[in-house]
């Protein structure tokens, strides 16, 4: 294949790394990258309302860290808490570690039907997790050609309040 995204041309700005145990991994982070600021959430039916899991509706749940403190590149840790997700799949066939790399998207809808263009399909989404009833992420299958995948971010307008902050 050789062709150029329009989607992801607005470039990488997002980490994703899966741990076993997120305080565990927050505390790794924070003395041997010095990431001292981790905002931390539960991500479950009851905060975001439409999940997914290969286009079928789904009730998976992961607690995450987010820290901005890396020079505009945020890093997210994710423990996995209940599945199935492509979280429990990666960690099946792969063990704990990177797992994705996190683009800006203005248009979900719009970057899935040019990913589905160049044969790639999105494989857990979820939508509507913030007071406005905004924000969507969707994780895009890229492992046969990148060894990773991709997640589309479309940052909700405001954020719940995070369930702790870890400074």
């Amino acid at each position: 294949m050789n062709m150029t995204l329009d989607t992801l041309k607005a470039g990488v700005n997002q980490i994703g790394v899966l741990v076993e145990d997120l305080e565990s991994a927050i505390e790794k982070y924070q003395t041997y990258f010095g990431i001292r600021k981790w905002i931390i959430y539960t991500y479950d039916s009851g905060l975001v309302k439409e999940m997914t899991y290969y286009g079928k509706p789904a009730n998976y749940a992961m607690r995450l860290a987010l820290s901005n403190d890396m020079q505009g590149l945020q890093i997210e840790l994710i423990q996995p808490l209940k599945g199935p997700s492509i979280y429990h799949d990666f960690i099946n066939q792969h063990g704990y570690g990177f797992h994705h790399f996190g683009v800006a998207c203005a248009d979900i809808p719009e970057a899935l039907k040019d990913l589905e263009r160049a044969g790639f399909k999105a494989v857990m989404e979820g939508r509507d997790f913030s007071p406005s009833a905004d924000g969507h992420y969707a994780y895009i299958n890229t492992e046969s050609v990148l060894g990773f995948m991709i997640e589309l971010r479309q940052a909700p307008k405001d954020r719940w309040p995070p369930e702790k902050i870890v400074e």
